[in-house]
Order: C-alpha cells, then sequence, then structure tokens
C-alpha cells in the first residue's frame, strides 16, 4: 500500500467516524473466513456497516476527528472491526446473536452520542439501550395516557349523570 492510498483510507475512516454517532470497535481475530463473511451479511441485513481496519489507522482518524478519547488507547490492540450503525443497541445485538455460545467477536470499546462504554462486560447493558424512536413511542405513550383516562372518566360520568337524571324523571312520574 502506497503512501497516497494509506492516506486516503485514514480520510475516508476519519470522514464516517465523523459522520457517526454510533460506532463499536471489536476484535474478530480468530474468525475464520466462512465466519467472517457471516458476519458481514448480518450486519447487512440489520443496516450495520462493517470495516476491519489497522488500528494505526483507526487511531489517525479518530485523532482527526473530534471523537478521540484516551479511552481507545487501551482498546486498539490486535485484530479490530468496525461496526457503524445508525441506532445505538443494533451492533450490540450482532454481537451478541452471532457470537451465541462462542466468545468471537469481542467488544473492545462503543462510542453511542458522545458516550463510550469500554469492555466487552458492557455488552448486555448496550443491548437494552433504547433507539430514539423507542423513546418517543414510550413518550408519545405516557403521554396519551392521562388524556385517556379523563375521556373515560367524562365519559362514563356522563352515563351516570343521564343514568340518574332518568332515574329521577321516572320516580317523579
Amino acid at each position: 500500500m502506497t503512501k497516497a492510498e494509506k492516506q486516503a483510507t485514514i480520510d475516508a475512516l476519519t470522514e464516517q467516524i465523523s459522520n457517526s454517532n454510533v460506532f463499536y470497535i471489536a476484535d474478530t481475530q480468530g474468525l475464520n473466513v466462512e465466519a467472517t463473511n457471516q458476519l458481514r451479511k448480518l450486519c447487512f441485513q440489520k443496516g450495520v456497516q462493517l470495516k476491519v481496519a489497522k488500528n494505526t489507522f483507526i487511531k489517525k482518524a479518530l485523532s482527526a476527528g473530534d471523537k478521540y478519547s484516551n479511552e481507545f488507547e487501551g482498546a486498539l490492540k490486535g485484530t479490530s472491526a468496525i461496526f457503524f450503525s445508525e441506532v445505538g443497541n443494533v451492533p450490540a445485538k450482532i454481537i451478541k446473536e452471532f457470537r451465541g455460545d462462542k466468545e468471537l467477536p469481542i467488544l473492545k470499546i462503543a462510542y453511542i452520542e458522545e458516550a463510550i462504554f469500554v469492555g466487552d462486560d458492557k455488552l448486555s447493558e448496550l443491548t437494552k439501550i433504547k433507539s430514539k424512536e423507542e423513546l418517543l413511542g414510550e413518550v408519545i405513550t405516557l403521554l396519551q395516557s392521562p388524556a385517556k383516562n379523563v375521556i373515560s372518566a367524562l365519559k362514563s360520568s356522563s352515563n351516570t349523570i343521564a343514568g340518574l337524571v332518568k332515574a329521577l324523571e321516572e320516580r317523579s312520574n
């Protein structure tokens, strides 16, 4: 790889990292070609882009962008694959689903909306993060609930009042 090709790779990676609010870095060392292809296929099906890059390229791309932290230093060792996603929990779910009873891939670090999660022990925590759409759905449900209760109470009280008036009319006759 020439110096120009290396720089072009770093520039492309820098742009992708800068434009992404969610990316995970995982260790895939030890996956054979068949397993790697299955992982890529699963990522494609879930709308996640998977890239394998040298750690030096990743470091340079992170440093050139605004997302670099000292926490990345310890994580960028060995083989690194980067999962780019629009939704914070999807890469974690992919890793967990793909892994099954195996040990690979191992989560090194996750960057989600300026929050950094270090270590494979955070994987189950990351799968529970809710997406923006899920949070909006919960907020709408919570907002609708009191309105439904008020409407329900008004409807039932109108029936009660109407029934009471009708009963009083029948008594007076």
